[in-house]
C-alpha cells in the first residue's frame, strides 16, 4: 500500500461540533487525489487537520514520513490577506523559509531558484507588483511559485482554481501533473468534476462522512453524488463529537 498519510476513524470540528466523521483510509505515496462533496462537505475542514491546523476530536492522522510543517499547503484564496504589503518576489520567497529560516540569507542560488519558479508560471516581469494588485489567475500563480521554492514531498491544495481564467487553470494543471510525475502526493479540494475525472485518478467523495473513496471513475457516479448531497443536508451542525460504536 505504501501510506503517506493515513485516517484513522478521524473525526474533526470546531468547539466539539464535528465537520468531519470516522474517516477511515489511506492516502498512497505519490497519488494524485481530488476531494469532492457539497458545499459544507468538510474538504477544508479536513486539509487543516492534514496539515496539523486542526487537532483531531477523535481517532488519528498518521503522517509517514513527514511532520505536519514539511506538507507545502495552499489554502484558498479568500483566506490570504492581499491588503498585507508585501511584493510578488517577497511573497515568493516566503517558500524558502524551511530551508532558511525565518531571518536567513538568501544567496545567488536561491535568487536563481525564485527567478525560477516565477518563470515557471508565467510571473516573470511581476517581482515588484504588491500582491493587492494582482488578478485572481495572478494570485494563484504566485502561490503555485511559493509552493514550487517549497520542494515538499506532500502537496495539499484547497480549491486552487476557484475564480481564475481557463489559461491559469492548464498552466496550473500542468505543474500539477509535472509533481505527480515526480511522485509526489498531491491532495486537491475540488468542484469541477469535469475536470476531477480529466485529471485526478483517484477521488475521495466526502459528505462530512466519507462517501465512497477509490478510482475516480468509480467514485463520481450519480448515485454516490445524490447519496451525498442527502447527507450534507441532513446533517445536523449543532451535533456534538461522537465516537463510533465499539461494536
Amino acid at each position: 500500500m505504501n501510506p503517506q498519510i493515513e485516517f484513522r476513524n478521524l473525526t474533526l470540528g470546531y468547539d466539539r461540533h464535528p465537520a468531519v466523521h470516522h474517516l477511515d483510509g489511506v492516502v498512497r505515496r505519490g497519488s494524485l487525489t481530488a476531494v469532492v462533496g457539497p458545499n459544507g462537505a468538510g474538504k477544508s475542514t479536513l486539509f487543516k487537520g492534514v496539515v496539523g491546523a486542526l487537532k483531531p476530536l477523535a481517532g488519528g492522522i498518521e503522517r509517514h514520513g513527514v511532520q505536519p510543517e514539511e506538507i507545502a499547503y495552499l489554502p484558498q484564496i479568500a483566506e490570504i490577506d492581499r491588503t498585507f504589503p508585501i511584493g510578488v518576489y517577497d511573497m515568493v520567497s516566503m517558500g524558502l523559509w524551511r530551508s532558511k529560516g525565518l531571518f536567513g540569507g538568501i544567496g545567488a542560488r536561491d535568487r536563481a531558484a525564485i527567478e525560477a519558479a516565477l518563470e515557471a508560471v508565467g510571473l516573470t516581469g511581476f517581482e515588484q507588483r504588491p500582491i493587492g494588485t494582482l488578478s485572481g489567475g495572478q494570485m494563484q500563480r504566485m502561490l503555485f511559485a511559493r509552493l514550487l521554492l517549497q520542494d515538499a514531498r506532500v502537496i495539499v491544495l484547497d480549491e486552487p482554481f476557484n475564480a481564475i481564467d481557463a489559461k491559469t487553470c492548464a498552466d496550473l494543471i500542468a505543474l500539477i501533473r509535472r509533481w505527480h510525475g515526480e511522485q509526489r502526493t498531491i491532495l486537491a479540494a475540488l468542484h469541477d468534476l469535469e475536470m476531477v475525472k480529466a485529471h485526478f485518478p483517484e477521488t475521495l467523495l466526502l459528505a462530512r462522512e466519507p462517501v465512497a473513496w477509490g478510482r475516480t471513475a468509480e467514485v463520481l457516479t450519480p448515485d454516490n453524488w445524490t447519496r451525498a448531497r442527502r447527507m450534507c443536508e441532513a446533517f445536523d451542525e449543532q451535533a456534538e463529537a461522537c465516537v463510533a460504536d465499539a461494536a
